[in-house]
């Protein structure tokens, strides 16, 4: 079967470049499928499926979308098509690699259809928006963004060069070896600056015994990625020793992971060792940027781009509860692990953070809200980057797994 390269996009205004695009990965031998999400006109390059075809797997007509006028439904429909349509090409052929050119709103069509491809296929985006935040286009997933420089709005001596090398980018992704080494168990751990020391000992630990190990930074997009790769089967265990993105979902900082934080494990039923890492702190940028309502709090300079507020005992206590009450929701051996002598490294005893009654609120919290029958419950009197804090939760993991 010969290896099958997608290219997605809106045909009626952007011909010119998918046909110079698809020629020149046609000259490298593969074969090029030409997706036409397009509404507005008629495509000046004859695509492989149409944007009819797109339509009708979308739930609608073309015909219908074009006398509507309402861009929003169009983009909905065209999007759902598309992926109903790549997923099917996908069984059907040897596709090794997917590629779109596009402004705002084509950017936003086919990387939707990019973000629910597999881990590892190149997938390669030339946007207009590709120098600004592209987090709503990338999502969690390996998808290649290349800024276009200008317009993506006919050939011309910059874009031939930009599209051309794009081309070559895309070729290079799935013609590149990538040496066979021996693949091990995985497991996923989170981690912060402040709770690095006790993924370091736990990362030994872990991969003393025959594991790898996975860390994902508690960021906002690394806890997302973290649980996207335990909901699709990756990881076979999760030490997730930081839970701090809980603190920013709930009093409103920049590096949030969603709603859905702490749920995918407890949802595939592996094993999890679960902490309260960094709960003591909310994330801002430059502290100029911290809200005012904030600005009697205590607050950190992290650096010049990181400003770290402490939470309250009245936040804590919200903490512990929305902490507790994901875990209960586990179909798998789950142990939460409490660290009584400081939860980062701000946190320890005359440290900026150290706060007892905001901990206690925390821990007490945690005690009445947890299901004991369903998650168990260690505390240890260490700190959490104390190495012993770190080897209980990884033997323990590893009892676990194997069980």
């Amino acid at each position: 079967m010969k290896k099958t390269v997608l290219l997605i996009g809106t045909l009626d205004t952007k011909g010119d470049e998918y046909e110079y695009v698809r020629d020149l990965i046609a000259l490298k031998g593969f074969e090029v499928v030409l997706i036409d999400g397009g509404v507005v006109g008629v495509p000046t390059v004859t695509p492989t499926f149409s944007a009819e075809v797109v339509a009708d797997l979308g739930g609608n007509t073309l015909t219908a979308l074009r006398g509507q006028h309402d861009r929003g439904l169009a983009m909905k429909v065209m999007s759902k098509g598309i992926a109903k349509l790549v997923d099917r090409l996908c069984l059907e052929r040897d596709v090794v690699g997917v590629m779109g050119m596009g402004g705002s709103g084509g950017t936003a069509l086919i990387t939707h259809t990019m973000r629910q491809l597999p881990i590892g296929m190149p997938k390669l985006m030339v946007s207009t928006v590709a120098s600004g935040d592209v987090h709503p286009y990338v999502g969690t997933k390996d998808i290649t963004m290349m800024y276009s420089v200008v317009d993506v709005a006919g050939l011309n001596k910059i874009s031939r060069r930009i599209l051309g090398n794009a081309a070559g980018a895309l070729i290079g992704m799935i013609e590149q070896e990538i040496p066979e080494v021996e693949d091990k168990p995985i497991i996923a751990a989170s981690m912060f600056g402040v709770t690095t020391t006790c993924i370091e000992n736990l990362k030994k630990h872990i991969e003393e015994n025959g594991f790898e190990l996975l860390v994902f930074h508690a960021t906002g997009s690394g806890g997302q990625a973290m649980e996207s790769l335990i909901s699709d089967g990756f990881i076979k265990a999760v030490a997730d020793v930081t839970t701090t993105e809980l603190c920013d979902e709930l009093v409103g900082g920049v590096l949030s992971a969603g709603p859905h934080r702490l749920e995918a494990a407890a949802r595939q039923g592996i094993p999890q060792v679960v902490s309260c890492g960094a709960l003591d702190m909310v994330n801002f940028g430059a502290m100029n940027t911290v809200p005012s309502k904030f600005a009697n709090r205590t607050l950190y300079e992290h650096n010049a781009n990181v400003t770290l507020m402490r939470t309250t005992a009245e936040e804590c206590a919200e903490l512990g509860k929305i902490l507790s009450e994901k875990l209960n929701e586990t179909t798998g051996p789950t142990t939460l692990f409490l660290p009584l002598k400081g939860v980062s490294a701000i946190d320890g005893e005359g440290q900026l953070f150290d706060s007892p009654e905001a901990t206690e609120a925390l821990f007490t919290s945690i005690r009445k809200h947890l299901n004991q029958n369903v998650v168990e419950l260690i505390e240890l009197d260490r700190h959490i980057n104390d190495p012993e804090f770190a080897a209980a939760m990884a033997t323990h993991l590893l009892s676990k797994l194997n069980e």
